[in-house]
């Protein structure tokens, strides 16, 4: 199983958790992470769904990877620019193998901004079938660096090409990551389908039928449930 963190960088240089570019919806502050020390982020307060102040603060990336260590994977989210940082806490912690990377470069541009440590990091590509050389690209992840997975994502029908061919993905033993989070992402094959409408074969299971054996939710209880269900989790 696997768990998403969204990374952002502190003034001085922390890994800290922030899904949004600044924390001003999210926290008790104004701005954005990097125009801050972790000390002073630390003074801020998360706030809950409703918007009202909790006892929370802004958690590191060691923070999470200490807590999560031996436990389940880690989706390291808009971390591509702080592969460097995020890296050298995984490392720290000894969770190197826990953290999933990912981004939606091409190989050449990936390897240019960061050299030989993406041979020492679990990365997933981003491929979306709209994309002019999509095959071209799985077929080179797979020759030159044979990633974890890959995430085929952002098709809003459920005829493309790509999708009935998954033994190319797979040739290198890649596994395949989908989207049912909301219908543009996976073909119209979406979480709401599958928990509003009570279909869930036709949305988490089609998704597996066309080759899924990752699949990203907002709704893990009952996608935890279904797959259990079939006895396609452990």
């Amino acid at each position: 199983d696997i768990i998403e963190v969204d990374l952002a960088l502190s003034k001085d240089g922390v890994v800290v958790i922030m899904h949004d570019e600044t924390i001003d919806r999210t926290t008790t502050g104004t701005g954005k992470p990097s125009d801050f020390t972790l000390s002073e982020l630390r003074s801020f307060k998360l706030k809950a769904g409703h918007g009202v102040p909790t006892n929370h603060e802004i958690p590191t990336l060691k923070e999470v990877m200490l807590l999560l260590k031996d436990r389940v994977l880690v989706n390291l989210d808009k971390s591509y620019p702080y592969y460097e940082e995020a890296y050298q806490v995984l490392k720290e912690t000894g969770t190197i193998k826990q953290g999933l990377f990912k981004s939606d470069v091409d190989y050449a541009t990936l390897r240019n901004k960061y050299g030989n440590l993406i041979d020492s990091i679990v990365y997933i590509p981003v491929v979306r079938p709209s994309m002019d050389d999509a095959v071209a690209r799985i077929t080179e992840f797979n020759t030159k660096l044979k990633p974890y997975a890959f995430e085929i994502t952002g098709f809003k029908s459920d005829t493309v090409s790509l999708l009935k061919t998954p033994a190319l993905i797979k040739a290198s033993g890649a596994k395949i990551w989908m989207n049912s989070l909301w219908p543009s992402l996976s073909g119209g094959h979406d979480d709401d389908k599958a928990v509003e409408e009570n279909k869930p074969d036709e949305t988490w299971g089609w998704l597996i039928a066309h080759g899924a054996t990752i699949i990203q939710t907002d709704r893990p209880k009952q996608l935890l449930e279904y797959l259990r269900k079939k006895n396609w989790h452990r």
